[in-house]
């Protein structure tokens, strides 16, 4: 090896680092590195010390609504450090021209991201300002829209995105409009469905965490109302997923709208109780329903006593009565106590409970007065002697 040789070396070394990539050189890509790394750095500031303050600062204060904004801000404002230092190192390294229309359409492109991604995160705070709509809606139906609204962001941001690197989105959309008619036909269910989940919101059938029973499907509490079905968790906690297409054509009852919650019982005393007797019982029970504040007055609800039927083993009194509350552990208790004091009024007016029993009456005629025994003939048509009195048949020898 000579000294040319080592010239030659060199001189290769020197266009490398000269000529670099994309026509910039190595010393102005590592100079591109540090910017790009030092605008990292200012990212970590920027997020800590700056939203930070913001953050403490509106929390002091008690501003609610204005820290929700911060806070679905903060990630989208930590991108703009990463951008400019990009479009930065991009610019110190000077590319080609191909090059550099590519690293154009990238920054346009960050920014447009991280514009869309702004207006995506602000959707959820924005809710806060809809809290009189779900007053005239319903909470779920303001969930779609939220959720409908993100939708449409996502898909305004990606088509602006796609038009940034000269993407036609309308002879894309074309495409996809005959790829979705064909879609459509074998997604009739799937439309059903929303149109049903749309229904139920808009007519308030119900609400998450009603108590609600559809009739051969499911009964248990509702817990979140979807685009193409409803989660009902049934009372053993097992969750059940119901399409929304059931629940808005069949009828549903919504054990959670009631006012008040309904005692029906009938009650069977034996056919020994006397008419006082039976009259003390009534106005008894009676008393004890309409001196309880547990249960709804008659002016409010209907509420009725009465001797109802004779029915095949018991006479029969019809109690018809509503309670107060509808929480369904204290209704069992108020049942309870009103079967103890029904129990302790029978019995104490010296009557006692019916049970279902069947009495047979056997009946023998005089003796006097006895039908007469059909006797058949032989086989040699002499009549066959009738059986003994003791009860056994004789043979025609005897």
């Amino acid at each position: 090896m000579n000294r040319e040789d080592y010239d030659r070396f060199w001189t290769v070394v020197m266009e490398v680092w000269n000529e670099g990539i994309f026509g910039a050189s190595v010393g102005n890509l590592v100079t591109a590195l540090l910017i790009f790394l030092l605008f990292l750095v200012l990212r970590g500031l920027f997020a800590r010390w700056v939203i930070g303050l913001v953050q403490r600062y509106l929390a002091r204060r008690g501003m609610d609504l204005a820290g929700r904004v911060v806070d679905a801000m903060a990630e989208p404002l930590k991108l703009i450090p990463v951008i400019a230092g990009l479009f930065f190192a991009i610019e110190h390294l000077r590319f080609s021209t191909d090059a550099t229309i590519v690293a154009d359409r990238l920054i346009r492109s960050m920014i447009v991201f991280a514009v869309f991604w702004a207006l995506f995160r602000m959707v959820d705070p924005a809710r806060y300002l809809f809290r009189r709509l779900e007053e005239l809606l319903t909470a779920e139906l303001v969930d779609w829209m939220m959720k409908a609204l993100k939708v449409v962001i996502a898909i305004l941001g990606g088509a602006t995105i796609l038009e940034t690197w000269g993407v036609d989105v309308m002879a894309v959309l074309a495409g996809f409009g005959l790829v979705g008619a064909a879609v459509a036909l074998g997604a009739q269910d799937l439309f059903k469905n929303l149109i049903g989940g749309l229904l139920i919101m808009a007519e308030k059938r119900f609400a998450r965490g009603d108590w609600i029973s559809v009739d051969g499907v499911v009964e248990g509490t509702v817990e979140k109302i979807g685009f193409r079905s409803t989660l009902v968790r049934r009372f053993d906690k097992a969750p059940v997923f119901v399409p929304n297409n059931s629940l808005s054509d069949q009828p549903v009852v919504n054990f959670s709208k009631m006012t008040f919650r309904r005692i029906y019982w009938t009650i069977g005393v034996t056919y020994s109780t006397t008419v006082p007797q039976l009259r003390a019982i009534r106005d008894e029970i009676e008393a004890y329903i309409l001196e309880n504040p547990a249960y709804v007055r008659p002016e409010e609800a209907s509420t009725f006593v009465r001797i109802d039927k004779f029915n095949d083993s018991s006479i029969d009194i019809m109690l018809y009565c509503f309670t107060v509350t509808t929480n369904w552990g204290r209704w069992l208790e108020l049942k309870e106590e009103l079967a103890y004091t029904i129990m302790d009024i029978v019995l104490r007016n010296g009557s006692s409970f019916a049970f279902p029993s069947q009495s047979v009456y056997l009946e023998q005629w005089p003796h006097g007065d006895r039908p007469e025994l059909f006797v058949p003939p032989s086989a040699d048509g002499r009549a066959a002697l009738p059986a003994p009195s003791g009860g056994q048949e004789g043979g025609e020898g005897r």
